[in-house]
């Protein structure tokens, strides 16, 4: 018998269907070995030797694989083709030999890029040895974020209260946020017009044409800066005389995307789907480890972590096959199509993400996945399909048209879809997507052609700000500039959501007050490691690391001397000196006002004194100079919205109702802001509506109010029964009505905008509601006592109960793949705590024994503080080493 050793027990189970009883298949549960949550794990007085310590939750598995060794007479280590697919497998060898489980058995690491029976049958019959560069990269990578949180994390919280912790990675993507931020706050609009005439052939065709020279001179975008030079120009076409002077027509093509890689997966899932990054990386997950389809046990798609857009030549061939049998051949290319990445930071030589088998078509396959998974497979199989398909073809015409008897000139283009070729079954999104003329087909026009007149409309424009960053563009932007890698974004984004350094404001990201400051003082003093070049040059001497290229201890060596240097330069920093910078940095953010003659500063509870950024025990504010003979604070936020305590700022009016000619405001209470339809104090109690988690009081107008206050709204009917689907906000957030029941709104839908479609596709895949006790599986006897273990469904989500012990199942975790080995550790771990009182296991939740997304191991009661003033558990969770990154849970 051999010993295969993976992450997670669902790919355990399908590689156990294929290889038989030869062969003993157990997970690991993602990580065996960490660096231990106190300082000293990484010493670089000891050119960075590295301390690693079996974490809790690993040790039963870890046991349970050395039993197995025991009778076996190889160990195959078959975790992901990755950087940390490889350090996990060393980490296990490591592990087991330093428990003497070894014993001169031979080791076998093998990695497949799909979990098909030929791939891995293939991988197991041509093994090779562990990696020593690939493991080597990661465990640079790791070395330089514990570096970063238990060196640079202590700094801030001296020197900022209320800061969280800063990251190698995430305050780089954090710093893009912000600066975006700052860009739309710093926009100042600009007017500007354009005049359109709209033409008549003598056919009866019209057609619309922009003005782009007037008095023989090319216009540029503001040089109708106003509507009275707009309608000068609108007075020139409106005599008579217009004539095509110049007509150009030609085909165009449209090529197809490539493949899927990681980032295009999740910005493409973010656009059309609606999903998260991380979420996005969970349902890959799960569609590469496998689902029984047809009572056999597949992998649906290949390794989803990948920056590579290639593909096999079985899978191409496949794709060609398949093409022409549902498509016919003028969908097919005459060669094969090829693509190579042009990512800056391109390094894992893997496939792109496609299907383990085109011939399973999403409709089939379906049925045997959830919505999301369904949704997701979809995308895919779309993507990779289309990839080999022919290019669209566009029809497009343009002409060049004299007006006003040689004192004006016009242009108009148009273009059709001549030949739909790829976009027959997909078109990729954009995230800002400009208006085009495809679609719009000018009629037969011809050189000296005579056209007359149907109108002119002169329009005003205004420029517009950046947008900011949705999780597509983000990710997209974070690959152009080679910060982090595929398996990093998702938990980028996660890390500065949980952080609350960001928050997602209609599916986009707007930076918390706590976010800007952190930035503002890494910008101001350690602003090279938070430069976008550094962070990408690192990234590429990592990748040369993976490569064999350089040594990983020189990297760090490098990196440390400087960084250690800049650390110490702070130690005599003082708070004036920090707070002096962020008031010059953030002040205008902070401090603004629409009226010239207005000081923003001047405070308005002394009328004296100036306002400026102060720190607190809890963080910064808002307070006066004059302190303590004027106790005016505000919480730090943009003056005006209402929340000093000094002042009399009262609710913020937007105007009156134009139905009931209320006045509209919003306003700020206990539990959050909210907009009011009428006075307060009057004969009848005005009405009420919550804003939407993630909602900024400030950025909210008359129209925004007047659609909260119509809540809720029909959002269409039901094609089947007839019954509306209505959206609104209740007690516990925004919702979904569809008859008797509710349905939650999911982070980052708008409960104003989402639509008939969205909204039946959200009530179709929600979960059921169970009755609270229910039992939802029953796992076995404990091995200790015999007492069952069961899985409950509680208020909170699900929990396992034994006797009289109550412990929550991890959140990333579904309840029919928890195993009896992973309860017994989830109630012993809940029972070390105190034991849980039964209806609250899900508010405290027991983490240890995950087995995929791990959230937190058990911290060391007595870490040794290295920094006067750090409190060790939270130096542990700034440096990320309270979390045993399982299977899924990546390092940033």
């Amino acid at each position: 018998m051999n010993v295969v050793v993976v992450e997670s027990p669902t790919k355990a189970r399908t590689l156990e269907k294929y290889l038989g009883p030869g062969y003993a298949v157990l997970a690991s549960y993602g990580h065996v070995r960490d660096l231990p949550a106190k300082d000293g794990s990484v010493r670089p007085d000891d050119d960075f030797a590295m301390t690693y310590e079996v974490e809790a939750r690993a040790a039963k598995n870890l046991k349970a694989i050395a039993d197995a060794l025991g009778k076996a007479e190889a160990l195959y280590l078959a975790t992901d083709p990755d950087r940390e697919g490889e350090a996990i497998a060393w980490h296990v060898l490591e592990a087991l030999k330093s428990h003497n489980a070894m014993r001169g058995k031979p080791v076998h690491r093998v990695a497949f890029h799909e979990i098909t029976k030929s791939a891995v049958t293939q991988a197991i019959a041509h093994p090779r040895t562990i990696d020593p560069d690939l493991v080597n990269a990661q465990q640079a990578r790791r070395a330089l974020d514990y570096l970063v949180g238990f060196t640079l994390s202590p700094v801030l919280w001296r020197k900022l209260p209320g800061a969280r912790s800063a990251g190698r990675v995430q305050s780089v993507a954090l710093r893009l946020i912000c600066e975006r931020e700052a860009e739309i706050e710093a926009f100042r609009p600009r007017e500007y017009w354009t005049v359109d005439a709209d033409l008549i052939t003598r056919g009866d065709e019209r057609f619309a044409a922009r003005l782009t020279h007037l008095n023989g001179a090319k216009l540029d975008k503001f040089d109708l800066a106003n509507e009275a030079a707009a309608q000068a120009a609108a007075a020139v076409l409106a005599e008579d005389g217009f004539v095509v002077r110049n007509v150009e027509r030609k085909d165009v093509l449209r090529n197809p995307p490539p493949p899927f890689t990681t980032s295009t997966l999740q910005q493409e899932a973010s656009r059309k789907l609606g999903l998260g990054a991380k979420r996005t990386m969970q349902l890959a997950q799960q569609l590469y480890e496998g689902i029984d389809l047809d009572g056999e046990r597949v992998g649906l798609i290949t390794y989803m972590r990948t920056d590579s857009v290639a593909i096999s030549r079985e899978a191409v061939r496949e794709a060609r096959e398949v093409i022409a049998r549902d498509y016919g051949d003028a969908y097919r290319p005459r060669e094969p199509r090829a693509y190579s990445a042009t990512a800056k930071n391109a390094q894992e030589a893997h496939e792109a993400i496609r299907p383990t088998s085109l011939e399973r078509r999403p409709g089939r396959v379906g049925r045997a996945l959830d919505g999301d998974q369904a949704r997701l497979y979809e995308l895919i199989w779309k993507r990779t399909l289309a990839s080999q398909m022919t290019s669209a073809v566009y029809d497009r015409m343009s002409a060049d048209i004299d007006a006003g008897h040689g004192a004006a000139a016009l242009r108009t283009t148009g273009s059709r879809i001549a030949f739909d070729g790829f976009l027959k079954l997909y078109e990729e999104g954009r995230d800002d997507a400009d208006g085009d003329e495809d679609g719009r087909m000018l009629p037969a026009l011809a050189p000296g052609q005579e056209l007359s007149l149907g109108g002119v409309r002169p329009e005003q424009h205004m420029t517009e700000p950046p947008p900011r960053y949705t999780e597509a563009s983000l990710v997209r932007k974070l690959e152009e500039l080679g910060i982090g890698r595929p398996s990093t974004y998702a938990s980028i984004i996660s890390v500065l959501q949980d952080r609350d350094y960001v928050r997602l404001e209609r599916k986009r990201f707007v930076p918390e007050d706590r976010g800007r400051l952190v930035t503002a003082f890494l910008e101001s003093f350690f602003r090279r490691y938070v430069e976008y070049g550094f962070t990408a040059d690192l990234e590429d001497r990592l990748d040369e690391v993976s490569n064999g290229r350089v040594d990983w201890k020189d990297v760090l060596r490098a990196f440390w001397r400087e960084f250690s240097g800049a650390v110490e330069d702070t130690r005599e920093l003082r708070v004036k000196d920090v707070l002096d910078a962020l008031d010059a940095l953030l002040g205008p953010h902070f401090f603004t006002s629409n009226d010239p003659a207005v000081d923003p500063r001047r405070c308005p509870g002394c009328g004296e004194g100036r306002l400026s950024l102060k720190l607190g025990r809890f963080g910064a504010f808002i307070g006066c100079s004059n302190y303590p003979e004027c106790r005016y604070t505000r919480r730090l936020a943009v003056a005006g919205n209402g929340e000093g305590n000094g002042a009399d700022e009262g609710p913020r009016e937007l105007g009156p109702d134009p139905t009931t000619s209320l006045p509209v405001s919003v306003r700020q209470g206990p539990y959050g802001d909210y907009v009011q339809l009428g006075a307060t104090g009057g004969e009848a109690k005005p009405k009420r509506v919550s804003l939407p988690k993630g909602t900024a009081a400030d950025g909210v107008d008359l129209d925004t109010a007047l659609a909260l206050l119509a809540l809720p709204r029909t959002v269409g009917h039901h094609p089947e029964s007839g019954e509306a689907i209505q959206a609104g906000i209740g007690r516990f957030g925004p919702y979904l009505r569809l008859g008797d029941r509710y349905v939650g709104l999911p982070a980052g839908e708008d409960v104003l905008t989402i639509g008939l479609n969205r909204a039946m596709d959200v009530i179709a895949n929600a979960k059921p509601r169970r009755a609270q006790g229910e039992v939802l599986r029953e796992l076995g006897a404990h091995p200790e006592d015999s007492q069952p273990l069961v899985i409950k469904s509680g208020r909170y989500g699900p929990y396992i109960q034994h006797g009289r012990t109550f412990a929550s199942v991890p959140k990333d975790r579904a309840v029919e793949d928890v195993t009896l080995e992973e309860a017994v550790a989830l109630v012993a771990a809940r029972a070390a705590k105190g034991g849980a009182k039964r209806g609250r296991a899900a508010k405290g939740r027991v983490t240890a024994g995950k087995a995929s997304g791990a959230k937190a191991a058990k911290t060391p009661a007595k870490a040794p503080r290295a920094t006067k003033g750090a409190k060790p558990a939270a130096r542990a969770k700034a440096a990320g080493t309270t979390k045993p990154r399982a299977k899924g849970a990546r390092s940033v």
